[in-house]
């Protein structure tokens, strides 16, 4: 399980302490992290949404004056390396990578095609995993996803047959049934990019395929997507790109993330701020 990083019996005082010191690291903390601290908050790989759900809590350190959430980057460095040593246990013929998202498919397909893993663009179909008599049945030992919410059927497909699932998280993803959760900006183009960058070149790393980051050949321009193909951007998307301070969005429209705006509002209704098994059951029914 995840490791306790705060929760809700903190009074505001000692939060706010805590979420200070997430970004005033010491120079030898720094030297710890896989990259400067610079260039995790230049893709803004720890700007988060307005919503959180129960399980991703844990991992919010700070809510700017806008209402946007704010992840801990030592917990996003640490996760990556976590997530590419659990990868490179794995043979590549039994590791599926899945996105949705026009942004996480240039990311995930880059990544998936690096390490010589299996990828799926769009809704996983039902049954692709459980269905033998399927003619693109398919057996995988381990799923990396891209965004549990536009995932939602991969992560059941998974869930059915005991499939470790890694799992790029927002502070608006519901956590259940993934094993390894790696908080994160899993929307935005450069940080995504970013993101499949760091663990391709991780797990190759962890593979003793490359023994140092010089040897790993690509950029992060490699992951990215083309942005004349992409469609226009809100502007908190356009934020994620720039690592700039968002303008406060109006109260009529309280998700700053593109495409996720009615399911959150949905989410919050059922429950978002206390997720429950009842909650999860009925995220279900309604994917089906």
């Amino acid at each position: 399980m995840p490791e306790n990083l705060g929760g809700p019996t903190w009074n505001n005082r000692k939060r706010e302490k805590k979420q200070i010191t997430v970004f005033m690291m010491s120079e030898e903390e720094q030297q710890q992290l896989l990259v400067n601290q610079n260039e995790y908050l230049e893709v803004g790989i720890h700007i988060a949404s307005k919503s959180k759900m129960q399980g991703m809590k844990r991992f919010i350190y700070k809510t700017r004056d806008d209402g946007l959430y704010l992840l801990d980057l030592k917990t996003i460095d640490s996760r990556i390396r976590l997530a590419a040593n659990m990868i490179a246990r794995y043979e590549p013929k039994d590791i599926v990578v899945t996105a949705s998202r026009i942004y996480a498919v240039a990311a995930s397909e880059k990544f998936a095609q690096i390490i010589g893993a299996g990828f799926m663009k769009g809704r996983v179909k039902p049954g692709v995993f459980t269905n033998p008599d399927r003619d693109d049945f398919q057996e995988p030992k381990l799923m990396v996803i891209s965004d549990t919410r536009n995932e939602k059927q991969a992560v059941k497909e998974a869930s059915k047959v005991n499939i470790p699932i890694i799992a790029l998280c927002d502070t608006d993803n519901l956590v259940k049934y993934v094993d390894l959760i790696l908080p994160s900006n899993n929307r935005g183009r450069r940080s995504l990019a970013f993101i499949y960058y760091l663990l391709a070149r991780e797990t190759l790393k962890a593979k003793g395929l490359i023994k140092s980051d010089e040897e790993f050949k690509y950029t992060v321009a490699d992951f990215e997507a083309r942005t004349d193909s992409a469609p226009p951007r809100p502007a908190y998307a356009q934020e994620e790109e720039q690592g700039a301070e968002a303008q406060p969005a109006p109260e009529a429209k309280e998700e700053a993330k593109p495409e996720a705006k009615t399911e959150a509002e949905a989410e919050e209704k059922a429950g978002a701020e206390s997720e429950s098994e009842s909650a999860g059951a009925k995220g279900k029914k309604e994917e089906s």
